[in-house]
């Protein structure tokens, strides 16, 4: 893979994995497995992590249960059909996946893209500053991740500025954070999003 593509979308994760891999897909005769990782924020709260994996980087007929892991790799999207809808979905892709000692807390991610959606800044009840970012991370054969980003604070006032367009580096960690949604019957229904929450960030300026 070209190292220019892999310096803007660089990952890295440490957790618990909480079940066995299922297959994912084929893709030229390599087939890709998804599994979960359970990895704690210094809250003490944690953050479930799915993540997708070669055959061919980890034995995958294995239960890996219970274990440690250490994984460096890219935070990818993709988008899932139900019915005429779409949703974008969010991963974790393996590059490297080792099993480790001890629980070592890392969750980093380095992404630098384009803002591809007008950021949405926001001040919540309690006074909290809130935007949100849709970046879009180029990769190889014309292909680029959406990755929904999320800044607080001073961050998120520099960024409910930004334009379609700009061009965007972020550091931060990738979470994942559970809503309700209300469906047309009027139940509620508990619903899971993927996305990076943003420690630093800063617009690059492009030639």
């Amino acid at each position: 893979m070209n190292s220019d593509v892999i310096a803007n979308n660089k990952a890295e994760l440490a957790g618990t994995v909480i079940r066995p891999f299922t297959i994912s897909h084929e893709l030229y005769g390599e087939k890709f497995y998804t599994t979960e990782v359970k990895a704690k924020r210094l809250s003490d709260s944690e953050d479930i992590i799915p993540v997708i994996v070669s055959e061919r980087l980890i034995d995958v007929e294995y239960d890996y249960t219970g274990s440690y892991v250490h994984i460096e790799g890219q935070f990818r999207s993709y988008n899932e059909k139900h019915g005429v809808r779409t949703k974008l979905v969010l991963m974790l892709m393996a590059k490297k996946i080792e099993m480790v000692e001890g629980e070592e807390m890392v969750n980093t991610i380095f992404l630098d893209g384009f803002v591809c959606k007008k950021p949405v800044y926001r001040v919540t009840p309690l006074g909290k500053e809130i935007s949100d970012v849709l970046l879009a991370v180029n990769r190889t054969h014309g292909k680029s991740d959406y990755i929904p980003c999320v800044c607080w604070g001073s961050n998120a006032k520099m960024a409910g500025d930004f334009e379609v367009g700009d061009r965007i580096a972020i550091n931060g960690r990738m979470q994942s954070r559970v809503y309700e949604k209300k469906i047309e019957d009027g139940t509620v229904e508990n619903h899971v999003a993927y996305e990076v929450s943003v420690g630093k960030l800063k617009k690059v300026e492009q030639d």
